[in-house]
C-alpha cells in the first residue's frame, strides 16, 4: 500500500480507531458500545483476500506437522480433538468477525479488551499476542526448514537457515506493504487448496481400515493432550481482527471472508488428518514429514521435494498474516500507551507501521538465534505461544459478551466459545506461566509509562526570585514550553 506521511507531533488514528479509543470505558462504569463500522474505510482488502488470509493463518503449519504429534499423543483418537477444535472454531470465528466488524481497529482483540474492560486488560491482551508471535513464528519456520531438510538430506544447519530466509522474505513482504501481501496470499490459498485436496484424494486407494484400532491406545483421557497440541493449528482466528480496518467494507466482507475460511479449514484440517491415520498407520506418529508421505502415497514417487515447497508456501502464508497483524497491533498498543509511542506510526488504514514490524522480525530472529546456539526443541515454543493465544481468546471471547447487542448471532456465538476456551486454558497447564508474566509486564509498563507522563505534564518547580522581575512580579520563563503544546510530542 502507498505509504503516507502522518505528522510526527501525533500517533495515527482512523476514524473508526479513534472514535474506539474515546469510547473507553473509565474504571468502574460499564462499557461504551461504539457506533457500527463506516461501511467504507480506507483499507484495500477484498472479502477473497480475506479468505485467503484466513486461510494462511489457520491452516498455517498445523497440517504440515501437528497431525503426527496429535497421533503421536493419541493414536487414531487424535481425529476426536480435530473434528471437536473444528466444531469449536466455528462459534470463536463467528465472535472475532463480529467483533471486527463492528469495531474494525488495528488493535484487535486488545481494543475489544479496552472497550469491554478499559486500559489494563487491553495491554495485558496486546502484549500476550504481540509477544507470542516471535516464538510462535519461530516454531512455523523451523517446521518449514524441516520439509527442506528432508528433501534435500541437511541437517540442523539447513532448518536454520531455511527459517532465517522466511522471516526475512517475510518481513520484506511486510514493509512493502499489505496490498502485495494480501494478493499473494490470494494466490497461494488457491494453489495450497488444491495441493492438499489432490494429495488426499490421490492417496485414499491406499487406505486402510485396519489402522482405526486399536482406536484408543492410550486412553480417551489422551484426546484431551491431543487437542491442547491443536490449539496451535487453529490459532488465527483472532489474527485477522487486527486487520479488520484493512478492509474496505469490514462490516460485510469480514463475515464473508470468515465464513468461506471456516468451511475451508474445517475440510481440510478433517481430510488431510483423516487420510494420514488411514494412509500412514502407525508410522503417522513417527513421521517427521507426514504430508510428503501422503503425498508420495497419492502422487507417487519420492515427494519429498514437492512437499517441501507446500510446506513453505503454507509457512509463509501464516507467517505473512500474523506479521501483519502483530505490527498493526503494536502500532495501536503505542498509540494507546501500552508500548513506546515511536512504534505507532504508519498504524492508519492504508500505511504500514514498519517500526512494529521490525521490533517482531527483530525478537523472532532472537529467538531463532537461541534456537539454533542451543539446540532447542520447538515443541515448547508452540506450547508458549498456543498459552497466550488461548488467553486472548479467553479475554477477546468475555469482552465479545459485553460489547455485542444481545440476541445477535455474534453474542451467542461468543457465549459457546467462552465455555470452550476456558476447558482449553484448563488444559494448557504450566505454559500458563508465560501469559501471566506477560500480563506482570504489561501492567508495570502502563504503570510507568502514565507516571512518566504525569511527570512530564507537569511543569518544572524553578525558584521564585529566578522569574520574578525587580518589581517582584512573577514573569513566564522563557525556556518553558508554551501551556497548549502537548509534553509528549516530541516523543
Amino acid at each position: 500500500m502507498p505509504h503516507t506521511p502522518t505528522s510526527p507531533s501525533a500517533p495515527p488514528s482512523t476514524s473508526a480507531s479513534a472514535a474506539a479509543h474515546l469510547s473507553a470505558p473509565a474504571p468502574g462504569t460499564a462499557p461504551a458500545v461504539a457506533a457500527p463500522a463506516p461501511a467504507e474505510t480506507g483499507g484495500r482488502l477484498t472479502a477473497a483476500q480475506g479468505t485467503a488470509l484466513y486461510v494462511g493463518a489457520v491452516l498455517g503449519t498445523g497440517v504440515i506437522a501437528l497431525p503426527a504429534l496429535a497421533s503421536e499423543a493419541a493414536g487414531p483418537a487424535s481425529l476426536l480433538a480435530w473434528l471437536a477444535l473444528v466444531v469449536l472454531s466455528a462459534p470463536l470465528a463467528g465472535t472475532f468477525a463480529a467483533l471486527g466488524a463492528r469495531h474494525p481497529d488495528g488493535g484487535g482483540v486488545a481494543t475489544y479488551a479496552r472497550l469491554a474492560f478499559g486500559d489494563r486488560a487491553a495491554a495485558v491482551v496486546g502484549w500476550c499476542f504481540y509477544l507470542a508471535v516471535p516464538p510462535g513464528a519461530t516454531a512455523a519456520a523451523c517446521f518449514g526448514g524441516e520439509y527442506v531438510a528432508a528433501a534435500t538430506g541437511g541437517g540442523t544447519t539447513t532448518v536454520v537457515v531455511t527459517a532465517a530466509a522466511l522471516m526475512a522474505v517475510v518481513t520484506l513482504v511486510g514493509a512493502v506493504g499489505l496490498r502485495l501481501g494480501g494478493r499473494l496470499q490470494l494466490l497461494l490459498a488457491a494453489l495450497l487448496v488444491v495441493l492438499l485436496a489432490t494429495a488426499v484424494l490421490l492417496s485414499l486407494p491406499d487406505a486402510r481400515l485396519d489402522n482405526l484400532t486399536p482406536f484408543a491406545p492410550h486412553g480417551l483421557a489422551a484426546v484431551g493432550s491431543a487437542a491442547t497440541l491443536l490449539v496451535w493449528s487453529f490459532a488465527g482466528w483472532e489474527a485477522i481482527t487486527h486487520l479488520a480496518g484493512e478492509f474496505r467494507r469490514p462490516a460485510t466482507d469480514l463475515p464473508r471472508a470468515t465464513a468461506a475460511a471456516v468451511v475451508l479449514v474445517g475440510v481440510l484440517y478433517l481430510s488431510v488428518a483423516f487420510a494420514v491415520v488411514v494412509v500412514l498407520g502407525a508410522g503417522a506418529a513417527t513421521e517427521r514429514a507426514p504430508l510428503g508421505e501422503l503425498m508420495a502415497h497419492g502422487l507417487g514417487g519420492d515427494a519429498r521435494v514437492l512437499a517441501a515447497v507446500v510446506a513453505l508456501l503454507l509457512t509463509f502464508g501464516a507467517m505473512n498474516t500474523y506479521y501483519a497483524g502483530a505490527a498493526n497491533l503494536g502500532a495501536a498498543l503505542a498509540r494507546d500507551g501500552a508500548l513506546p509511542r515511536g512504534l505507532a506510526r504508519g498504524g492508519v488504514a492504508g500505511q504500514v507501521p514498519r517500526r512494529s514490524l521490525a521490533v517482531v522480525a527483530t525478537l523472532a530472529f532472537c529467538v531463532l538465534g537461541v534456537v539454533a546456539v542451543t539446540g532447542a526443541d520447538t515443541g515448547p515454543l508452540v506450547m508458549l505461544a498456543t498459552g497466550s493465544f488461548v488467553t486472548v481468546y479467553a479475554i477477546g471471547v468475555a469482552a465479545a459478551l459485553r460489547l455485542l447487542p444481545r440476541g445477535s448471532a455474534g453474542r451467542r456465538a461468543a457465549a459457546v466459545s467462552l465455555v470452550a476456551v476456558l476447558a482449553l486454558l484448563l488444559m494448557t497447564g504450566r505454559y500458563l506461566l508465560w501469559p501471566l508474566a506477560l500480563a506482570g509486564a504489561a501492567l508495570a509498563y502502563l504503570r510507568l509509562s502514565r507516571r512518566g507522563r504525569a511527570a512530564a505534564a507537569r511543569p518544572a518547580a524553578r525558584p521564585a526570585d529566578a522569574r520574578a522581575g525587580s518589581s517582584g512580579v512573577c514573569r513566564p520563563d522563557p525556556r518553558a514550553a508554551p501551556a497548549h503544546e502537548d509534553p509528549d510530542a516530541s516523543l
